[in-house]
């Protein structure tokens, strides 16, 4: 535990987990509301467990909406863009290469896994939203869009940023 985190915030988690965090060492994204709502995690748990997800989300209502959007085909489209899309592929690419030298100045797993399915395919979307909010718009596009999609919802200004763009900006799409 790093001390940047507070044993409020830990605590916190903990309710939103159901379950003690393990390997925190940050409150990575904070809701508008105040809610911690992504933990930046050890690239090893304190048992010496590999932990490649860098970032996890941890609200409640965040993690939800992921597993709406995945329930909903969000990813398989997303991955069927990766395969027609080579600017949106080459920005995966870079998301996922950025996540890997985040990981590995903490400490290298030895792998180039970096979790969502990064860099070819999406695998996981609580995963994308959680390195967007963390590190910002404009770093992983297709978190990108999965946190705009999560914005459709009540979750703009509460769990979401108020002025996250909406996918049809995220892409450009001016009609």
């Amino acid at each position: 535990m790093s001390p940047a985190v507070s044993q409020e915030d830990l605590d916190a988690v903990a309710a939103q987990l159901g379950r003690e965090p393990r390997g925190v060492l940050e409150i990575a994204y904070r809701s508008p509301d105040g809610k911690p709502g992504v933990v930046k995690t050890a690239p090893k748990l304190p048992d010496g467990t590999p932990f490649p997800t860098l970032y996890y989300l941890t609200d409640p209502r965040l993690t939800a909406e992921a597993s709406r959007q995945e329930s909903a085909g969000v990813m398989r489209e997303m991955t069927e863009r990766l395969g027609t899309d080579s600017d949106l592929a080459a920005g995966y690419r870079r998301a996922h290469e950025s996540y890997l030298a985040e990981r590995n100045e903490i400490e290298s797993l030895g792998t180039d896994f970096t979790g969502g399915g990064m860099p070819d395919r999406v695998k996981c979307l609580h995963v994308l939203i959680a390195h967007s909010l963390a590190k910002g718009l404009g770093l992983n596009p297709l978190g990108d869009e999965a946190v705009a999609l999560a914005a459709e919802s009540s979750l703009r200004g509460t769990a979401i940023p108020a002025d996250w763009p909406t996918v049809a900006e995220l892409r450009g799409d001016t009609a």
